[in-house]
């Protein structure tokens, strides 16, 4: 299978060449750009699987032609069927192989474009838990955690929503980006209680989470949340 370090990194490059989008662009067009290049790498991951699902099989009925346990056409049927269990293994690592590339892809080509934006803030900091993103930084969450912005990213939601509550309980507000389209209205509400927004591309809040008061895009994310705190920040003289 292929590195997927290395298509995250070729795309973002190829969009980045191509379009040389300032950091203002970027912002402007985050929404686009991080639901793009997510469909352009869950693309290429689909040709790559099925290039390797195709390989693995073939080479499987080169193996029991080779070793002759298919002697005739009337055997090839039970002969195939008796390895029901090794297909159906295969078949459950290629689906868990995919969502686990799925999720790490999201979070490494959001936080590629994330960091391009120079927006003040450490990583990966131990609080409770890890969140991807401490703004403005721990040593002022040290100081004034309600001041500060805990910003994390996942591919799907599922319970993970928790783990914001617990890797920043103190801070200003918790934000987990997104991709997943099937968070349901009783886990949102869960979510607006422990102030937490979803941050997803623009489209997939017009599609489905308009009518969601705590689901944002990340244009609005920018404008009515983070940038108004780096105001903030900036003339404290916290950055």
């Amino acid at each position: 299978m292929v590195d997927q370090s290395l298509i995250e990194a070729e795309i973002t490059e190829l969009r980045a060449a191509q379009k040389n989008f300032t950091q203002i662009e970027i912002k402007e067009n985050f929404d686009n750009i991080l639901l793009d290049i997510a469909n352009d790498v869950h693309a290429l991951y689909d040709v790559y699987e099925e290039e390797y699902g195709k390989s693995v099989i073939e080479s499987f009925f080169q193996y029991i032609i080779d070793t002759k346990e298919i002697t005739d056409l009337d055997n090839a049927g039970k002969i195939i069927a008796s390895y029901f269990i090794v297909f159906d293994k295969f078949f459950l690592s290629l689906a868990q192989s995919r969502k686990s590339r799925a999720g790490k892809t999201f979070e490494n080509i959001h936080n590629t474009l994330f960091k391009m934006l120079k927006y003040p803030f450490d990583e990966h900091i131990v609080i409770n838990g890890k969140p991807d993103f401490l703004m403005p930084s721990a040593q002022h969450y040290n100081r004034n955690p309600m001041e500060c912005i805990i910003f994390t990213a996942k591919h799907s939601v599922k319970e993970r929503w928790r783990q914001i509550v617990t890797e920043g309980t103190r801070g200003l507000g918790f934000y987990l980006a997104t991709l997943d389209k099937k968070v349901s209205k009783i886990q949102l509400r869960e979510m607006l209680k422990n102030r937490i927004y979803l941050v997803v591309p623009h489209q997939i809040k017009a599609d489905y989470y308009s009518e969601t008061i705590n689901v944002l895009s990340f244009k609005e994310f920018f404008e009515d949340h983070l940038d108004p705190k780096v105001r903030i920040w900036k003339r404290n003289g916290i950055i």
